[in-house]
């Protein structure tokens, strides 16, 4: 064990071409800004799966390869290690034999670990390789139903209330504060599992003799076990208590906001409550505040695409317009692009609506009409706060667009979002809302249309398995069209030419369109044809 360490099986993963040169390069970059493991920073970004890196590890140094997935724990081992450590440093009693104990562990050089658990225990600890997610799941299973939502809806169902009242019963029990109501563990498992499996929404919704729990996995809405819908009520009233909401209003729609702590990791949720025929339909919108890849190469940017678009963020004023339907992805590649670029000797402000993660170094607002704070008017301030670079969420009206112009043109580099279906569309759009070409022809220097589409679970190799959930997807990744805005593209501006047109000649000039660049990734199988048909067919 001495012999090998975190560093030593990443120079060997670089050796045996696991990885390229490029992505050890940016590994250790990303190493020095947050100071994680190499390894890890391998699987979070996507470099290594964490099967491959269980696999090459405990081939590396001989320790044991434990599938969780396949094993039954005794339920006493629980008692031996503690929850709370078990989930500080991700590892899970398996076995234990007279005085030694194995346990799977993510990381399997961590010594702080190794250190606690034999100061914990008192006994010998031998480790064993496992990945985060068969860890995860085997602590949840041992210490907790979190991650069981038939086995929380099973606690709520044995509930011996009269049906008649326990709605109102359980309403008043939430609001005394009794966390050990049945309702409260049911829509903690609910979150905690929603995050656990990648969800970026949770749905809740009423319907004539039920209560549908739907989770939206990599663009897909997945049916989930559905509450006894006697509960109905009570867990809607749980959702708004969380969300410090008026329990009492189920007349007219409401929003909030939760945050939580879930495996040491920040949960935003933004929840929207909208009135219907059977009861108040619920969204809950996750966001990850610790699991976002901010790196150009992460959200699917490569190849030439990726050469041309940081050749426009270099460039010290224009516009950079990113164009996609709700939910392609686009505020993910801002964000992503400012990171990028963010340096010290940059100033760069945002102005959002919301403001979804935080980003050191970086001054964001976000969007407040009650107070008079619109795009439009941040933006004007924004422009009186010597800013090099400003970020604008969305572009939704001419006031706005004409205040970014002005911003690009007095030299500063601007980049928003417009919703548009293709790259060309976003020319055409601006002057709909009633911006001049002559504004456009000199202001913008390029536009990205984006998608986004499901990635072949590497794990199984879109056979399907536990870790895709048998659905042969797992994570997605964006398919782009970038139109620079060169002189014949300008030209064509000027002279209000059509969308079509304008597509043409991008596309003459060399731009590749958002279906093809979805087969080039169809052909190395990283998606599927089926997956670019869908997300393009409106093209």
């Amino acid at each position: 064990m001495q012999k090998y360490s975190k560093k030593f099986i990443g120079e060997f993963l670089l050796e045996k071409g696991m990885v390229s040169r490029d992505q050890w390069d940016q590994a250790q970059l990303e190493e020095q800004r947050t100071q994680e493991s190499l390894i890890r920073i391998f699987l979070r970004l996507g470099f290594v799966s964490q099967e491959v890196m269980a696999d090459f590890i405990a081939a590396q140094t001989g320790m044991p390869r434990l599938e969780l997935d396949n094993m039954m724990i005794a339920p006493d081992l629980a008692k031996i290690v503690p929850e709370e450590l078990a989930r500080k440093y991700q590892v899970v009693p398996v076995v234990k034999v007279g005085h030694s104990m194995i346990c799977a562990m993510v990381d399997v050089f961590n010594i702080h670990a190794m250190d606690e658990l034999v100061l914990k225990t008192g006994l010998t600890i031998e480790p064993a390789v496992a990945t985060e997610n068969e860890v995860r799941k085997a602590i949840d299973a041992l210490y907790t139903m979190r991650g069981d939502m038939d086995g929380a809806i099973t606690t709520l169902d044995s509930e011996k209330q009269d049906a008649r009242d326990v709605e109102e019963a359980d309403v008043i029990r939430l609001e005394e504060g009794n966390d050990d109501r049945p309702v409260v563990q049911f829509v903690n498992t609910m979150i905690t599992k929603a995050v656990s499996d990648g969800a970026s929404d949770i749905h809740v919704e009423p319907e004539e003799q039920a209560l549908n729990v739907r989770f939206r996995i990599d663009g897909m809405l997945h049916q989930q076990s559905m509450p006894p819908k006697r509960f109905r009520a009570a867990i809607v009233s749980r959702i708004k208590i969380m969300a410090n909401l008026d329990i009492a209003e189920n007349r007219r729609p409401q929003d909030g906001r939760i945050q939580m702590q879930i495996d040491e990791r920040r949960i935003d949720i933004r929840v929207s409550f909208l009135p219907t025929v059977y009861g108040e339909n619920v969204v809950m919108r996750l966001l990850d505040t610790s699991n976002i890849s901010l790196g150009l190469e992460q959200i699917g940017l490569e190849g030439e695409n990726l050469l041309k678009y940081r050749r426009l963020l270099d460039r010290n004023s224009g516009i950079i317009l990113v164009t996609g339907p709700t939910g392609s992805g686009k505020t993910t590649t801002l964000y992503s692009s400012i990171s990028t670029i963010n340096k010290p000797e940059l100033s760069i402000v945002t102005i959002e609506d919301p403001v979804e993660y935080r980003l050191p170094g970086i001054r964001q607002t976000q969007v407040a009409p009650n107070v008079d704070l619109t795009f439009a008017t941040g933006l004007r301030t924004i422009l009186r706060q010597d800013p090099d670079v400003i970020m604008v969420g969305e572009i939704r009206d001419a006031e706005t667009a004409t205040i970014a112009i002005q911003a690009a043109l007095t030299g500063h580099l601007v980049l928003a979002t417009l919703h548009t279906n293709n790259a060309a569309g976003a020319v055409t759009r601006l002057m709909d809302i009633g911006v001049e070409p002559f504004l456009l022809s000199s202001s913008v220097i390029g536009v990205m249309a984006q998608r986004l589409v499901r990635r072949v679970c590497r794990d199984c190799q879109g056979k399907g398995c536990k870790g895709c959930n048998s659905t042969r997807y797992k994570g997605r990744t964006g398919i782009y069209e970038l139109m620079s805005f060169d002189e014949k593209v300008r030209e064509l501006v000027m002279r209000k030419a059509s969308a079509d047109e304008l597509n043409r000649t991008a596309l003459a000039s060399g731009m590749q369109s958002l279906f093809d660049n979805g087969m080039d990734k169809v052909a190395r199988g990283i998606t599927t044809k089926e997956e670019v048909y869908r997300v393009t067919q409106q093209d």
